[in-house]
């Protein structure tokens, strides 16, 4: 089995999900070439069984997804979704981070070492 061995980055914040899906409500466009909603990056999840995902652009590159081995979805990367078997999964979506106020503060400040 191979698997992705990546991380979401720091600071997003989830900002949606799909519902959960299963090998009979899986929408037909994931197991299609698709692309992440724009600016997003999701995250499939699975909770019971597997799947593979592949990248479009390295089809030999099959990965595999199960509930300890999540897979990361950079934006604007063709992918699709294979199910052979039964499964149990959702995709979530992440967004850039919201600055507070306050952080916003420091990030005005002066930056030392500059200049």
């Amino acid at each position: 089995m191979v698997f992705q061995n990546e991380i979401l980055p720091f600071g997003v914040n989830k900002v949606g999900s799909t519902p959960m899906l299963t090998e009979k409500t899986v929408p037909k466009g994931i197991l299609k070439k698709h692309l992440a909603p724009k600016g997003k990056i999701g995250l499939l999840v699975v909770e019971e069984g597997s799947l593979q995902f592949v990248w479009e652009d390295s089809p030999d590159e099959i990965l595999d997804a199960d509930p300890e081995h999540p897979i990361v979805i950079w934006p604007e990367r063709l992918h699709h979704v294979v199910v052979n078997d039964p499964v149990r999964f959702q995709v979530e979506f992440y967004g850039p981070a919201q600055i507070l106020d306050a952080e916003q503060d420091l990030l005005e400040g002066d930056r030392l070492g500059e200049g």
